[in-house]
């Protein structure tokens, strides 16, 4: 059974912003002539990695609302130089918009059954040329 993430994207107020600091990651590694690879590192371990590999997506929260997602390829668990156990969270570079869902602060990740999440905005070119104030305004009237 699908299960997926939901996480607080700290640092971007749109997916614009997001979608910026991927492309400047990704121009990083072209530069340094390495092979990109989209990790977020986290400190708990998910324990329910099957699941979560099974089609699982990390569902993005920004500025209090669920807004984008991006599929979840591998979960890599490691110890860092301090000892302290965390996981790097394998996702496809590609974000995918979701329709609005309103998420309140926690701290960390939390599991998303496949029922609870969010459905992916179907003509996401048409959404994601609008500006986030009209796309907002216009999932709020259920119009997309």
């Amino acid at each position: 059974m699908t299960l997926h993430l939901v996480k607080l994207c700290v640092g971007a107020d749109s997916v614009e912003s997001l979608q910026a600091w991927l492309d400047f990651r990704k121009e990083q590694a072209h530069s340094a002539g390495i092979e990109f690879e989209q990790t977020h590192t986290t400190r708990m371990v998910p324990t329910r990695r099957d699941e979560l590999l099974d089609g699982g997506s990390l569902y993005w929260v920004i500025k209090g609302k669920i807004q984008c997602r991006q599929h979840l390829l591998d979960i890599r668990p490691f110890t860092d130089k301090a000892g302290v156990k965390r996981c790097d969270l394998v996702l496809d570079p590609r974000i995918i918009l979701t329709q609005y869902q309103p998420k309140r602060p926690f701290q960390g990740w939390r599991y998303l059954k496949k029922g609870d999440a969010p459905a992916d905005i179907r003509n996401a070119t048409e959404a994601a040329a609008m500006p986030d104030g009209m796309r907002q305004a216009l999932t709020e009237l259920c119009l997309i």
